[in-house]
């Protein structure tokens, strides 16, 4: 496309009325409130043309933020944005700087009005950076967040967070962050070529009217493959959700997507020790993948830290749901004081309507300390979406915390490995890094206590892809209201892979979810 051809487009785009439609504008008519559509017409617009990676240079002062300097500059809280009166949400926005150079737009929207926000420095606290002379007032924010009363009535928490590319955080009652949600991913896998992080370009916020219960958020996403206009509705309470509606328009085939993905951190577990020594049991802000298939199968996958990057895939069709829990909520399993990991919610994603045949896939990177995300989950269609072609999808995440409960049936409470024979005998030594490994996995809940006192009733059905199972058992577990089953495997070849699948079953009747698990014989 010409300079001057694509200058048209954008312009055109520009022009485009987020207050109301220009022809009513034009003629005198009250203009159209604005809607989902006016992004979406945006979102069409923009795919027209060449994604524009540039990214403005920044002022001086701002552009040589480090971390700390950056964290220093605080959106000042009596400048927070209100809605109607007795709202109790309040919008605050983030500073450039430091990693968050890409300049975003935000607009506040009132009766259906919506008016960018300009910049102004004294809206911030800026801590030890000092202004030789005013910033622009199209600067414009790295990000934005609200506040609202969501764990006491008379006082207000930090709600939901979007800061950086197309991620963004929430949080239901006494919770605190740990994983991270995302607007879009592309090639997560890596296949031909880098993974692809679009960006949330522009944010329109409709401020909430007295008595509002909800607050809603729309965004422009922008990538050099796709453009994708969204809603989220954001309901906050004991399990805060977040109702997400977008049409993507992708500006080339899209072989490799990734909808709803979660991202989030898995160092060390009861299943994994080997990477640390610390003090600190176990250290992760979730512990497992949990699948609603559309069969209505439910499947717990443990989460691992892998020696090299593992990518898991669980073919579907129409998911009822899936996500990244935090199900352990023992103090005692951390033990630690400050990072509070038996605080971290889990986000559940459940699909509207049916989103055809794909997998549930899960990336498991290595990492050797806790501070780096090294876990992605995300639905991956089977068919590549096309260029030009609008896909329109809607979907809810939830925000869970302790008791949050999804199915009736048994659960996975833990999962340990160890060799196939007892600890310190002879043949111990022997048996690590051989072709044999036993597992036990803790049920519970569900009607698993009413089998306590005979085990007998109850039959472990254990499969495994490669290899063989040599033996099984079964044994009450008092301590956690449940059966613990034990099964060993057997591989022929070192360096061979499985995957194994375990759940309890009485009278030809499930009683627990499906144990999904995998393993390489050393």
């Amino acid at each position: 496309m010409s300079d001057p051809t694509r200058r048209a487009v954008v312009s055109g785009i520009a022009a485009l009325s987020v207050a109301g439609t220009p022809s009513a504008a034009q003629d005198g008519r009250a203009p159209k409130p604005f809607d989902f559509e006016d992004v979406e017409r945006r979102a069409e617009a923009l795919a027209k043309v060449a994604y524009d990676a540039r990214v403005p240079s920044l002022p001086a002062p701002i552009a040589k933020l480090d971390y700390d300097a950056w964290r220093d500059i605080r959106f000042k809280p009596d400048k927070a944005f209100r809605g109607g009166e007795g709202s109790p949400f309040r919008l605050q926005l983030f500073h450039l700087g430091f990693l968050y150079t890409r300049p975003v737009t935000v607009n506040l929207v009132r009766r259906g009005i919506a008016t960018p926000i300009a910049y102004q420095s004294s809206l911030f606290d800026m801590g030890r950076t000092k202004l030789d002379k005013p910033l622009p007032v199209d600067l414009g924010f790295a990000g934005l967040r609200f506040h609202s009363t969501l764990n006491k009535p008379n006082l207000l928490d930090e709600l939901i967070v979007f800061l950086g590319a197309s991620y963004y955080r929430f949080l239901g009652r006494d919770q605190l962050y740990g994983l991270s949600a995302r607007g879009l991913a592309l090639n997560v896998e890596g296949e031909g070529g880098p993974e692809e992080f679009p960006v949330f370009r522009e944010f329109w916020v409709t401020m909430p009217e007295t008595g509002a219960e909800a607050l809603v958020i729309h965004a422009l996403l922008d990538s050099p493959s796709v453009t994708g206009a969204f809603a989220f509705t954001v309901k906050p309470g004991d399990e805060t959700s977040v109702s997400v509606r977008t049409t993507l328009i992708p500006r080339v085939a899209l072989p490799s997507v990734g909808l709803a993905p979660l991202t989030s951190m898995f160092f060390i577990g009861e299943n994994d020790r080997h990477h640390s020594d610390d003090y600190r049991p176990e250290l992760h802000d979730s512990d497992g993948l949990q699948i609603a298939a559309g069969s209505g199968e439910w499947l717990w996958r443990p989460l691992d830290n892998p020696k090299e990057r593992r990518i898991s895939s669980f073919v579907d069709r129409d998911p009822k749901g899936f996500g990244l829990m935090q199900r352990d909520r023992a103090f005692e399993t951390y033990q630690d004081l400050e990072a509070s990991y038996d605080r971290r919610p889990s986000y559940f994603v459940e699909p509207e309507g049916g989103w055809g045949e794909g997998a549930v896939t899960l990336m498991e990177l290595p990492t050797d300390t806790e501070v780096n995300d090294n876990v992605v989950a995300y639905w991956r269609p089977k068919q590549p979406y096309p260029a030009g072609e609008p896909v329109r999808l809607a979907y809810s995440v939830r925000a869970m915390g302790a008791g949050g409960h999804l199915h009736p049936g048994g659960r996975v409470a833990n999962t340990f490995s160890a060799a196939t024979v007892a600890s310190g005998t002879a043949k111990a030594d022997e048996a690590k890094g051989a072709l044999s490994r036993r597992f036990l996995i803790d049920f519970n809940g569900g009607d698993l206590s009413y089998y306590l006192p005979d085990a007998s009733k109850v039959e472990v059905v254990a499969s495994t892809s490669q290899g063989r199972i040599t033996a099984t058992s079964l044994t009450p577990n008092p301590h956690t209201g449940g059966l613990r089953a034990a099964i060993d495997v057997t591989l022929d070849t070192a360096g061979h892979s499985t995957d194994l699948r375990v759940f309890l079953r009485s009278a030809g009747r499930a009683l627990s979810e499906t144990w999904v698990y995998p393993w390489t014989a050393a």
